[in-house]
């Protein structure tokens, strides 16, 4: 069992690059099937669940700085290749599919809550309206209506881990789905030519390890430089230190994408180097331990996760969407700010920055939506609450 840091990031990365050089190696079918960042996701997640690592507190500790620096760093990478003005032509349509996306949503829950409602305990209500805080903002919003409602302590960790649970398979499926994105977009008769593309490849040359070097450092520099700069902001609601790192990094990102630097070869291929790591890191935390103690607020979860989804293919038929935004709009909530971008940019790169700013309105909403969905679901409690 590995307890020490170099072993485990040794194996990370590892794991992070078998896939893609596979794919790239041989090209099996296998991959048209399972991505490479699928397959990554699910290896690096049953090594943690099997144990192959100790949640040790060195190691807790490595996996919060990787996670801590690679975000913002890969969030410039990617900006520098985008076309803003594709986003903000798109806007309307977005946040059709961000509110529809949310009102499946909220939809499910209660469906989920009616159903089961005589067997979940006399504060199941409070668990519910937590987790409809969490899937459509995040955990700050979830503690922030735990907090409002009074949810007792002993009923919240059967809530954490039916959302880590359902959002590891969601995540997982999201992944696997770019291969369905034509036969789904036929169905739903989405329009593909209004989806954003990332900018013409201006890069000329190929990328050098010097080049490699440079454009890692001043990833990792902008990143560092946009925490020092938000821990000096106001870490007040929604705001958090998280989320304004996370902005600072995008903008960074876009301004750079306005200069000759774009052009560069570079940060393509190193952000998906770091894409790949940030998800082995991410599949790394995976922890299945407790699965006993919840066994019914986790059918409870998978079921709002059903009818979202099935809810959410109806919108989308009946409005048109594509499969793209419908993905990053639903994982917009239910997985928020730090995995909203990485499935954006495995469909297209100029879809982060709409991923950043859904995660955000989806944690300006989540406590408010939390409240008002404890009010409703305390209505229909058969205690009478």
């Amino acid at each position: 069992m590995i307890e020490t840091v170099w072993p485990y990031l040794a194996v990370v990365l590892l794991a992070a690059g078998l896939f893609p050089s596979l794919e790239r190696r041989y090209g099996w079918r296998l991959f048209s099937v399972l991505p490479p960042i699928v397959l990554t996701y699910l290896l690096v997640t049953a090594l943690a669940v099997a144990g192959l690592w100790q949640s040790t507190a060195e190691i807790a500790a490595a996996q919060r700085h990787l996670t801590t620096q690679l975000l913002p760093a890969l969030l410039f990478l990617l900006m520098v290749g985008c076309d803003l003005r594709a986003i903000l032509a798109l806007g309307p349509r977005m946040l059709a599919v961000f509110a529809c996306a949310m009102a499946s949503i909220l939809v499910a829950i209660v469906l989920a809550y009616l159903i089961f409602r005589n067997a979940l305990p006399a504060d199941g209500w409070k668990m519910l309206a937590a987790l409809s805080a969490t899937w459509t903002g995040g955990s700050a919003n979830l503690v922030a209506v735990k907090q409002s409602i009074g949810l007792p302590d002993n009923l919240l960790p059967p809530v954490l881990l039916a959302d880590a649970l359902c959002y590891s398979v969601w995540v997982v499926l999201l992944f696997s789905a770019v291969r369905f994105a034509p036969r789904f977009n036929r169905w739903t008769r989405a329009d593909e030519r209004a989806l954003p593309m990332a900018a013409a490849p201006l890069a000329h040359g190929t990328a050098s390890a010097g080049g490699v070097l440079l454009w890692l450092g001043i990833a990792l520099l902008v990143g560092n430089a946009a925490m020092a700069l938000a821990a000096q902001l106001p870490a007040q609601g929604f705001l958090t230190g998280t989320a304004w790192t996370v902005l600072i990094a995008t903008v960074a990102g876009l301004v750079l994408a306005r200069t000759p630097l774009a052009g560069s070869p570079v940060p393509a291929p190193l952000a998906g180097a770091l894409l790949a790591c940030l998800v082995a890191v991410l599949a790394s935390q995976s922890n299945f331990a407790g699965m006993s103690a919840a066994p019914l607020f986790l059918l409870v979860g998978f079921t709002v996760l059903v009818l979202h989804v099935a809810l959410f293919a109806l919108a989308a038929r009946a409005f048109h969407f594509d499969l793209y935004l419908c993905g990053i709009s639903s994982l917009a909530q239910i997985g928020g700010m730090a995995t909203a971008p990485v499935l954006a940019a495995t469909y297209s790169r100029a879809l982060v920055p709409a991923a950043v700013l859904l995660a955000m309105l989806g944690l300006v909403l989540g406590t408010g939506i939390g409240l008002f969905m404890a009010g409703v679901l305390s209505g229909l409690s058969p205690t009478g609450v």
